[in-house]
């Protein structure tokens, strides 16, 4: 599993966020909310979903527990913020040099790809994580059940000559 390394531009994304832990997990309740809206939010980009998530500034992965807290969000890419539908919430994506792995296969075995980007991808790739949001990018027909099932991995990183 090979990752193209992109230099991402600053993203303007509407959706719902909520804040959770691995152990309260309530990512299916979140994109439930969500769903039902998505195609009633104006100036959309393409027809991606986005599952973002951001940890506390200054949290290192490696001690990542299950009851580390993250904002979740649900979200779709738009070209403006002018009309902001009530009950949805924006965020300016702050972009950088992301590592964009592919997920392929049942959502229960996400953990096993995310394992290998980061235990054994990372420590031999130049990279390093950088501090921003880790997110998810996937089409409307993504079904987390099916075993075809692909989704975009993004990672946030940094040259190790960066640090």
């Amino acid at each position: 599993m090979k990752p193209i390394i992109i230099k991402v531009e600053e993203k303007k994304l509407i959706g719902k966020s909520k804040g959770m832990s691995l152990a309260e997990d309530s990512t299916k309740e979140l994109w439930q909310s969500f769903m039902p809206h998505r195609k009633s939010i104006p100036h959309r980009v393409d027809e991606k979903l986005y599952n973002m998530k951001i940890f506390e500034p200054g949290f290192d992965l490696k001690n990542l527990i299950p009851s580390t807290p993250f904002q979740k969000w649900a979200a779709v890419e738009v070209q403006l913020f002018d009309s902001v539908r009530e009950g949805m919430e924006t965020y300016t994506l702050h972009g950088g040099l992301y590592a964009k792995f592919l997920h392929q296969g049942l959502a229960s075995r996400f953990h096993e790809t995310i394992q290998y980007i980061h235990t054994k991808w990372m420590p031999s790739s130049g990279y390093e994580l950088d501090d921003r949001e880790h997110f998810e990018r996937f089409d409307e027909h993504y079904n987390p059940a099916d075993p075809n099932a692909v989704e975009e991995v993004w990672i946030p990183i940094k040259r190790g000559t960066d640090l």
